[in-house]
């Protein structure tokens, strides 16, 4: 489980196609702390750490990307030099800063509009029809991996509103229109659909 605070800012070293999509990601973690089969959050997605080290001075560690992964996801896109958004494991006992968030990826929403409001940044979404019923205004959300509240929803589209100071830890001043984005929606709004679901049923 994770929390969506981003406490890393992950480079693609390599990234290879042998069966599985293997990818090695530079990295600022003591990789010494990090223990072989541990998770970390790479743009959102929950990768499995299968090996680590040091080489020139730069800490890294290795994943493999599923089939599966790669067609929920945008891991089939990363190329050397993508920079990607990191979190490790929440611990017992860790500030929940953002909020309960799974790593496991439900869709893509694409990015329709960046428009500057003041010192932030408004960014509108599109959201695939099946997953847009679960993002509420005032709800939350994981994009790239990043824990954000929903600013505005009109349909399929949604808008979050990016301070200077997440922009900056994070990978989202890098972020231009027409990109493909991780969404995970709220748990909690997963499972209170289905219960409305269902309740509309009986």
């Amino acid at each position: 489980m994770f929390t969506g605070i981003v406490t890393d800012i992950g480079r693609v070293a390599s990234a290879q196609m042998r069966g599985d999509l293997h990818v090695r990601i530079a990295t600022s973690y003591d990789v010494q702390g990090i223990d072989l089969g541990a998770s970390i959050a790479c743009d959102g997605c929950c990768l499995t750490v299968v090996d680590r080290g040091a080489a020139a001075g730069q800490n890294w560690f290795d994943v493999t990307i599923s089939a599966e992964s790669i067609d929920k996801t945008t891991a089939g896109t990363w190329a050397e030099g993508k920079r990607l958004n990191l979190e490790r494991a929440l611990k017992v006992g860790d500030e929940l800063g953002g909020h309960i968030v799974s790593g496991h990826v439900d869709g893509l929403a694409e990015v329709i509009r960046i428009e500057d409001e003041g010192e932030s940044t408004r960014v509108t979404l599109r959201a695939p029809e099946h997953l847009a019923k679960f993002i509420a205004p005032k709800g939350s959300v994981a994009l790239n991996g990043t824990s954000l509240t929903v600013n505005d929803v009109d349909g399929c589209d949604f808008g979050i509103n990016f301070i200077p100071h997440t922009k900056q830890q994070t990978t989202w001043g890098d972020v231009t229109t027409g990109d493909m984005i991780n969404l995970e929606i709220d748990t909690l709004a997963r499972y209170v659909a289905r219960l409305n679901d269902i309740q509309a049923k009986n």
